[in-house]
């Protein structure tokens, strides 16, 4: 008979583009114990998890709560309870995860229309105000931070032309929230979706999102609450959301007041998701993002100081990972695989036009700090020179301290 061992994972520092080394008080805060979903405590932890998120996305929504499944899963609760089949949406790509929202939108059976431009650049105001008047969509869907491309999509303007031509505007900040400047209210945000796998510090599995009134009054005239849960009186909508576990309707009840039942609480992942949350609040939201903005930096001059390329519009880069062009002659898996099989270090490639062609080297999250940059940055020089790139020595670990230096209290 087979025998299977308990599973240790091996020891890997995650400096890719994400998933990222969880902090150990998130895995501290998901080794507790389960408790009922119905009971008083998980109430309040549920309620205290609402609470927390308010303030990470920078909103006073109520709809503020999580999706149980990994970033994508927010991302599909969102589209299919805002889209009716028919309806158009516009989409600016600018990377893989662009694309993404496109596939999720048609298969909500949408009109979808895209403003495209090539990757390692984001999509100018006026290219998606000329796009709005030409398509006049329901729902403009875009990406905050694609890190297939490392790009940050500036979105207040964007924010304020949905607002002016009233769009419903979603955003997906899975790579970016936590590590650069996001607010849902200000920048009038109508739907949001996030994952704790990267700046948040925590595993992937929860999806935090957020709704505006305005998302919430769409989503709610499609509410239809199931046979066996329904008091008298209530009836189903007649467009129901083509979705069960993903029907944000429902949801709002779940998380809400009612605590209508939906589906069991996957009480570990709140557990993580609420301290993740917690930790933001408690070292402060512009401090958690300055902290990613500095180690950003000092990575982006290491890799300088290596005398390697970045990729793409810099002016445009996330504070949280940087693209890094493979040099001529290195074959870049076989670096990366040396990185982590003799240093135990994680880089990301990066996918379609760009495979092969770029490395994605994160600096978020828990990683974001001195000792895990320039240990990254070590590695690195000792791998190049390995595969017959000479680079400056000691040039990576020098360009990062004069950032450190700079910046020392």
């Amino acid at each position: 008979m087979t025998t299977f061992a308990t599973f240790n994972p091996p020891q890997r520092l995650l400096m890719g583009p994400g998933p990222i080394n969880a902090d150990p008080r998130v895995l501290r805060a998901m080794s507790a114990q389960l408790i009922g979903q119905f009971d008083p405590a998980m109430t309040q932890a549920m309620n205290d998890t609402m609470a927390l998120y308010r303030s990470v996305f920078a909103t006073e929504n109520e709809a503020t709560f999580l999706i149980d499944g990994t970033a994508r899963a927010g991302i599909e609760a969102a589209l299919v309870s805002l889209i009716e089949p028919g309806d158009t949406v516009l989409i600016p790509v600018f990377g893989r995860f662009g694309h993404l929202l496109r596939e999720i939108a048609e298969r909500c059976d949408a009109n979808v229309e895209t403003c495209e431009v090539p990757w390692g650049r984001v999509v100018d105001p006026a290219m998606i105000e000329e796009a709005i008047l030409r398509t006049r969509p329901k729902l403009l869907a875009t990406v905050q931070g694609d890190t297939s491309t490392t790009m940050c999509q500036p979105l207040a303007e964007v924010g304020r032309l949905c607002r002016e031509h009233d769009v419903l505007l979603y955003a997906d900040v899975t790579a970016s929230l936590g590590g650069n400047t996001f607010q849902a209210d200000a920048w009038h945000i109508d739907a949001v979706t996030a994952g704790l796998q990267k700046c948040l510090a925590g595993p992937s599995g929860s999806s935090p999102v957020t709704f505006s009134p305005r998302a919430v009054e769409v989503i709610t005239r499609r509410k239809s609450i199931e046979a066996g849960l329904r008091a008298d009186g209530e009836t189903a909508a007649a467009t129901r959301i083509r979705s069960n576990y993903f029907d944000v309707a429902m949801l709002l009840d779940y998380w809400g007041e009612r605590r209508l039942n939906h589906h069991t609480e996957a009480t570990s992942m709140l557990y993580a998701a609420r301290e993740c949350a917690r930790i933001i609040v408690e070292d402060g939201l512009a401090e958690t993002v300055e902290r990613h903005r500095l180690h950003g930096e000092a990575m982006l001059a290491g890799v300088r100081g290596l005398g390697l390329v970045v990729f793409g519009d810099v002016t445009h880069k996330m504070n949280n990972v940087v693209g890094v062009e493979i040099p001529t002659g290195v074959d870049g898996d076989r670096a990366r695989g040396q990185l982590l099989d003799q240093f135990g270090i994680e880089i990301g490639t990066s996918f379609g036009p760009l495979h092969g062609k770029i490395w994605r080297i994160g600096t978020m999250g828990y990683n974001a700090r001195t000792d895990a940059v320039l240990t990254t940055l070590a590695a690195l020089e000792q791998v190049l020179r390995r595969n017959g790139h000479l680079t400056p020595h000691g040039g990576g670990i020098d360009a990062a301290l004069e950032v450190y230096g700079s910046t020392a209290s």
